[in-house]
C-alpha cells in the first residue's frame, strides 16, 4: 500500500475513533446528568419544606426562603455527585450493552481502554466540579448562609410584628399591629413597654421599621404617647412624627457561630486560636479539611464500578441485575465506610490517609477487577485431563 494512503486510513481511523468516543461520552453523560439533576431536584425540595417556617414563623419573603434553598446546594452536590454518576452511568451501560452497541464497538477495533476513555474522561469531570464545589462554592455559600439565617434571627421587625396578635418581645416590650402592608409599613400600632419602673405607651397610625446612625428605630407617624410620672400625673402628647429607638432591645453580645463544614480550606488547615476555640479542635478542622479534598474522589470509585458491573463479564440476555446489586452493595459499604474514617480521624489524625487511600484503592481495584475478568482464563489441568480423554477415547 502507498504511503500516502496508509496515512489517509490511520487518519480515517483516528477520527472514526474519536467520533465512537463522543458519542459514547454523549450516551453516558446524559443518563448521569439526569440522574444528577433529580437527585439535586429532591434535596432543594426538603430544604424547601425545611425553609418554609420561614415564612410561617419569620414572615420572611418567598426570595430570602428561595436564596436560603439554593445556597444549600453547593453542599448538596457534594453528596450525589457521585450517587449520580453511579447511577446514570449503569444506566447508559446497561442500554448499551443490551442493544449490543457495545459489542459493535469492540468488533470494530476499538480497544479496552479507548471504549472506557469517555467514561473515565466523565468521572474526571465530575471529581473537577466536586473539588470545585467543596473547596470553594460550599464555604462561600454557607458564609452567606449562615449571615442570611443571622440577619432573620436577630431582625427585631420579624420577631416583633404578627399582624393581628400582641408579640412579646425583650425588656418588657410588648407590640401590636393591625395590618402590614406589602411595602412594610405598619397600620395601627400599639406598644407597650413595662421597664420596673414606669409604663409607656404609644400608639400611631401608621409605622415602620429603620435605621439611624446604625441603631434600628420605629418611626411613627400620627399617634401619641401616654405615661404615668413619679408623682402618678399622667403624661401625654400626641405627635405628627416620632422616633422609637430600639436599641435597648437589641442583643448585642450576639455574633454568628459557624460550623467546619462552613470554613474555607485556608481556615481547615491552618485555624486560628479562636476558630479551634468557638468552632471545634484542631484536629476536627483537618479532618473536614481532608474530606474536603478526598469526598470528590468517590466519583472514580463510582464510576469504576458501574464499569464493572456492566462490562465486567460476558454478554447476558437474562439482565445484569445480580451485578448491578453487587457493585451498588460495594458502593453503599464504601461510602458509609468513607464517613467513618472521617469521623474517626477527628481523633486520630493518622487515619486521615485513609481518607485518600479508601477511593483511590476502591477505584484500583474495581479496573483490576474488569480487565481481568475480560482476560480469558487458562487453566493448567485442561492439557492433562485433554490427555487422559485421548488414551481412553
Amino acid at each position: 500500500m502507498p504511503p500516502k494512503a496508509a496515512a489517509c486510513n490511520r487518519a480515517r481511523t483516528v477520527r472514526f475513533m474519536t467520533l465512537i468516543q463522543r458519542y459514547l461520552l454523549r450516551q453516558i453523560a446524559l443518563p448521569v446528568v439526569a440522574a444528577c439533576a433529580a437527585l439535586a431536584g429532591i434535596g432543594l425540595l426538603s430544604q424547601s419544606l425545611d425553609q418554609l417556617q420561614l415564612i410561617v414563623e419569620r414572615g420572611q419573603s418567598l426570595g430570602v426562603m428561595a436564596k436560603l434553598t439554593l445556597l444549600a446546594l453547593p453542599q448538596l452536590l457534594s453528596v450525589i455527585l457521585p450517587i449520580g454518576l453511579f447511577v446514570g452511568a449503569l444506566i447508559s451501560l446497561t442500554r448499551l450493552q443490551r442493544e449490543q452497541e457495545l459489542t459493535a464497538i469492540f468488533a470494530s477495533g476499538v480497544g479496552r481502554w479507548s471504549a472506557i476513555l469517555p467514561a473515565g474522561v466523565l468521572a474526571g469531570a465530575a471529581t473537577a466540579l466536586g473539588l470545585l464545589t467543596t473547596l470553594v462554592l460550599q464555604p462561600w455559600a454557607q458564609h452567606e448562609a449562615r449571615q442570611q439565617a443571622f440577619e432573620i434571627r436577630t431582625d427585631l421587625a420579624a420577631l416583633l410584628v404578627e399582624e393581628g396578635s400582641f408579640v412579646q418581645g425583650p425588656e418588657g416590650l410588648t407590640v401590636y399591629v393591625q395590618k402590614v402592608e406589602q411595602n412594610g409599613l405598619l397600620k395601627n400600632l400599639f406598644v407597650y413597654l413595662d421597664n420596673g419602673k414606669t409604663v409607656t405607651t404609644w400608639d400611631a397610625d401608621e409605622a415602620r421599621f429603620g435605621h439611624a446612625d446604625g441603631v434600628p428605630v420605629l418611626r411613627m407617624g400620627h399617634g401619641s404617647m401616654q405615661r404615668y410620672s413619679k408623682n402618678g400625673v399622667l403624661e401625654y402628647f400626641s405627635f405628627d412624627s416620632n422616633t422609637f429607638s430600639l436599641a435597648p432591645f437589641t442583643q448585642s453580645d450576639q455574633r454568628i457561630r459557624y460550623k467546619p463544614s462552613d470554613l474555607f480550606p485556608s481556615e481547615l488547615f491552618n485555624p486560628s486560636p479562636g476558630l479551634i476555640k468557638d468552632v471545634a479542635p484542631q484536629n476536627e478542622l483537618r479532618a473536614e479539611g481532608h474530606s474536603r479534598i478526598t469526598s470528590p474522589l468517590y466519583a472514580l470509585a463510582a464510576m469504576a464500578l458501574a464499569l464493572t458491573a456492566i462490562l465486567g463479564g460476558g454478554y447476558s440476555r437474562t439482565g445484569y441485575s445480580a451485578r448491578i446489586a453487587k457493585a451498588a452493595g460495594v458502593f453503599l459499604v464504601l461510602r458509609v465506610v468513607g464517613y467513618g474514617v472521617t469521623a474517626a480521624s477527628a481523633w486520630n489524625g493518622w487515619m486521615n490517609i485513609l481518607q485518600y487511600l479508601l477511593p483511590l484503592a476502591a477505584t484500583a481495584l474495581a479496573l483490576w477487577a474488569l480487565f481481568r475478568q475480560l482476560k480469558p482464563r487458562h487453566s493448567r489441568l485442561r492439557p492433562l485431563i485433554r490427555t487422559v480423554r485421548s488414551k481412553f477415547a
